[in-house]
């Protein structure tokens, strides 16, 4: 992946989520080194409230659509609240109202687990809400990794 293909190989992809691992680890740390300070039901609300606005919203419309395709609203509210700004923002502001407190880890547990674990991040309007393969990209990855004699080389320059 670079500035203008922005697509990953398997390797590039195993090794951004490994980078999410190391984050993810990082915040259990902190949890487990913290346990008695966590107040639960914060705890809960913040990691939860990600998905009931980002996520089950768009699954629900996506699942009842015959067609699968969704209005991009959807993927908007996905993208915002799955957001490592948003959530920045989010717990500066509940900082700055309620103190600091360790149930923020509740928004990098969840961000980094669904990188790390479940290799899920933002989604792009011209993919389906929920994870297919998409035919262009399959023959793609085919077309760049079948040619193990070095990068493939642009027939024109790229400008912007």
């Amino acid at each position: 992946m670079d500035a203008l293909n922005h697509f990953d190989t398997k390797t590039t992809n195993r090794l951004l989520r490994a980078e999410y691992l190391v984050g993810l680890i990082a915040s259990f740390y902190l949890l487990f080194t913290h346990l008695s300070k966590i107040e639960w039901w914060d705890f809960a609300a913040l990691f939860l409230y990600i998905d009931l606005i980002g996520y089950i919203p768009g699954a629900i419309a996506y699942h009842r659509s015959s067609t699968k395709r969704i209005p991009k609203h959807y993927y908007v509210l996905y993208n915002t609240m799955h957001s490592l700004v948003t959530q920045s923002a989010v717990a500066l502001l509940w900082w700055l109202l309620g103190g600091p407190v360790w149930s923020l880890l509740a928004l990098p547990i969840h961000l980094f687990g669904d990188r790390a674990l479940f290799g899920n991040f933002l989604k792009p309007f011209g993919l389906p809400f929920e994870p297919v393969l998409h035919p262009g990209f399959d023959a793609l990855r085919n077309e760049v990794t079948a040619d193990s004699a070095g990068p493939v080389r642009a027939q024109r320059p790229v400008t912007s």
